[in-house]
């Protein structure tokens, strides 16, 4: 992967861009830090905003126990 500092990248983006689209990444560079990465969408995992909280759906099985009713009831009973 290529690293290229910021004011260079600036001169060089057409090429850069290209570069991208084919497939070869190039790191942007301020300061002798990374700073930007330059890559195609193809190579890149976007995430979905469409899932919402049904993506969470099942991420908590098994947190209450086998029957969730007693647990609650259990909890409930002790602040009683």
């Amino acid at each position: 992967m290529q690293k290229i500092g910021s004011e260079a990248a600036r001169r060089q983006l057409p090429e850069l861009l290209e570069r991208a689209h084919r497939g070869e990444p190039s790191i942007i560079m301020k300061r002798g830090k990374p700073y930007a990465l330059l890559a195609s969408p193809d190579q890149c995992r976007i995430p979905s905003t469409q899932a919402g909280l049904l993506g969470l759906r099942g991420s908590g099985s098994g947190l209450w126990g086998e029957t969730p009713a007693k647990t609650v009831a259990a909890l409930r009973e002790e602040w009683d």
